[in-house]
């Protein structure tokens, strides 16, 4: 099992900053290999992916959302992962959006890949994207955010 933390500084409020985040449907505008993510139900996403020619489709269940500061999640099938996304105030116009990420490589190529550090990379180029793209926007794009649904507790 790997453990990847990476942070990244957003010049938004933190509102804006969760807001984008929980808004699941438009992570493949700036997460690398992330063709789809749908909501199934208020706590459930499933994912399709494709890495380096690889497609794989799995289901994620949120398991705490604490608007402005915090989603976490974990993965119900395909790969073994679980994480959580918190969101830290700055100033009335900075956040700090940290990712931590346990996953445990599927096969050989995953696992020699997380050995050479490409999950890592690809996390610091998601959060870099995602810095772009929260900056440039005047109001978060995709889906409804988690703000609009009750907050949960870890289960």
């Amino acid at each position: 099992m790997s453990t990847i933390t990476e942070s990244v500084n957003v010049t938004v409020p933190i509102r804006r900053a969760y807001d984008q985040w929980t808004r699941f449907e438009a992570f493949p505008r700036f997460m690398d290999g992330v063709e789809e993510v749908r909501r199934v139900d208020d706590t459930t996403l499933h994912w399709r992916t494709r890495i380096a020619g690889v497609t794989r489709e799995f289901d994620a269940r949120i398991t705490e959302r604490r608007p402005d500061e915090r989603v976490a999640w974990k993965s119900l099938n395909g790969p073994t992962h679980a994480g959580v996304v918190t969101f830290h105030r700055l100033d009335d116009t900075t956040t700090r959006v940290t990712v931590q990420l346990e996953i445990d490589p599927e096969g050989f190529a995953d696992k020699a890949g997380d050995r050479l550090g490409a999950l890592t990379h690809r996390v610091r180029g998601d959060l870099r994207r995602f810095k772009t793209f929260v900056e440039s926007r005047g109001v978060p794009a995709g889906g409804r955010p988690g703000r609009s649904l009750p907050p949960l507790t870890a289960r």
